[in-house]
C-alpha cells in the first residue's frame, strides 16, 4: 500500500516509524506546509500540502499525522476525500480483539490494547500504551493519549482529548470536544466542551465551544 502522510511533526515521526515495520506499506510522500518547495529524500517526496492534488491517485492512501484533534478534522473536511482513501495504521505490537471495530484514518500506536467489542471511529489516535477496554466507544477525531485507560463501557464523544495516564471508570460518558487532564481519574460523566482535571477529576473550564470554533 502506497502511503501519503500529511504532517511532519513529532506525532508524524512515530507513525513513520510504525509504517517502516509494516511490510505491506510504503511511504511515498510526506507533506507539510512548513516545506515551501518540493524535494525528495531517500525516495520519499516532501513538499507543502497543496502538492497532494498533483500526486494522489485511487491507489494511494492518506494518513493525517497531526496530533491536534481540531486541526485534523479541519484538514479532513477541507480535503473532502472519501473515507476509503484513508489508511488505518495499526502497530504490530498492539493487542486488538477480533471483535473490535476501527474506523478509517485511525492510528493505533505501539503497545496499545483494545479489548472485546471496543469501537473507535474515524481519524482517531489511540496512543502508545493506551487501553480501550471492552464495550468502550471512541467517536471520530478523538485522541486517547499515552497510557490512558478507558475501563469497560466508556463512551467518548467526538474530538475528545484524554490526557496521558488518565483513567475513566466503567460506564462514564464524555461529551464531545471535552478534555480530561493528564493523570486525572474521571468518575462521573462529563458534558461537552468542558475541561476536567484531578483525581477525582473536577471541571475547571466550561463552555469551551466558542473558543474551539474560533480556533
Amino acid at each position: 500500500m502506497r502511503i501519503i502522510m500529511l504532517g511532519d511533526g513529532g506525532h508524524s515521526k512515530v507513525i513513520q516509524s510504525m509504517i517502516s515495520r509494516l511490510p505491506d506499506y510504503r511511504m511515498i510522500a510526506i507533506l507539510d506546509d512548513k516545506y515551501e518547495s518540493i524535494f525528495t529524500d531517500a525516495y520519499i517526496l516532501y513538499g507543502p500540502i497543496e502538492t497532494l492534488k498533483t500526486i494522489i491517485d485511487e491507489e494511494c492512501r492518506l494518513v493525517l499525522a497531526i496530533g491536534d484533534n481540531q486541526t485534523r478534522k479541519q484538514i479532513a473536511e477541507a480535503l473532502g476525500l472519501p473515507l476509503k482513501q484513508y489508511a488505518t495504521i495499526i502497530d504490530p505490537s498492539a493487542v486488538i480483539s477480533k471483535s473490535c471495530l476501527i474506523g478509517h484514518g485511525t492510528v493505533i500506536m505501539p503497545n496499545t490494547v483494545m479489548n472485546a467489542n471496543a469501537a473507535v471511529g474515524n481519524h482517531c489516535i489511540i496512543n502508545s500504551g493506551a487501553v480501550v477496554e471492552h464495550d468502550s466507544a471512541v467517536a471520530h477525531f478523538s485522541h486517547i493519549s499515552p497510557n490512558a485507560t478507558l475501563t469497560g463501557n466508556v463512551t467518548i464523544g467526538e474530538g475528545v482529548q484524554v490526557g496521558a495516564g488518565a483513567t475513566i471508570i466503567p460506564g462514564v460518558e464524555v461529551g464531545k470536544w471535552s478534555i480530561i487532564g493528564a493523570g486525572s481519574t474521571l468518575i462521573r460523566s462529563l458534558p461537552s466542551y468542558c475541561k476536567a482535571v484531578g483525581s477525582p477529576a473536577k471541571i475547571i473550564e466550561e463552555s469551551m465551544k466558542r473558543r474551539i470554533e474560533i480556533v
